[in-house]
């Protein structure tokens, strides 16, 4: 899976090449078709890969680190998407690839969708322990407004576009947005 996100990362969906990803992976393209039946299920499992990757590190604390506050950890997990790390890139480069092709590719859509449903849901969830008289409905808005803002500048960044620092401020800004937002209704 580390193999499909490198090459999806480096040379996109629709550059994936099963011969490619085989040499990468240091195994046989038999043995990529036997574990994946086809390249829908190579794109699928890398999906599934990036997502929980993403979720280790956004939630990683040192062991000996003071719990953060509810505000505090909301946006460390989010601006630990905003990181100049090779893993973060990757993970964030592989995301923006395979969220584009499910414009195209309605069974990765619905994965797609799922895995976006999954993380609207914990910044929700981030938010309500920050602003724990919101009504439900408002946290998801709030989370669904913040993760596809993070989306956005996340490729942002890695296209060059816009300075990681800069990225990283203008996300600080839109949470205390929302959270102001949050607090008064």
């Amino acid at each position: 899976m580390e193999a499909a996100a490198r090459v999806i990362a480096r040379r996109g969906v629709r550059g994936l090449r099963v011969e490619e990803l085989a040499a990468e992976a240091g195994v046989s393209t038999a043995l990529i078709y036997y574990h994946f039946k086809d390249r829908a299920g190579i794109l699928r499992r890398t999906l599934e890969f990036i997502s929980d990757r993403a979720e280790r590190y956004t939630n990683e604390r040192e062991a000996q680190a003071e719990p953060l506050d509810p505000r505090r950890e909301l946006e460390q997990t989010l601006l630990l998407e905003l990181q100049d790390d090779p893993v973060v890139r990757e993970n964030s480069t592989a995301w923006g690839e395979l969220r584009a092709n499910a414009v195209f590719d309605p069974e990765l859509r619905e994965d797609l969708a799922k895995a976006t449903l999954i993380w609207v849901q914990e910044i929700a969830e981030l938010l309500g322990r920050v602003s724990p008289m919101s009504p439900a409905a408002g946290l998801a808005a709030a989370a669904e407004r913040l993760t596809a803002l993070l989306e956005g500048l996340s490729m942002r960044w890695l296209s060059g576009i816009l300075p990681l620092a800069h990225a990283r401020t203008l996300l600080l800004e839109a949470v205390a947005a929302e959270l102001e937002r949050l607090n008064r209704t």
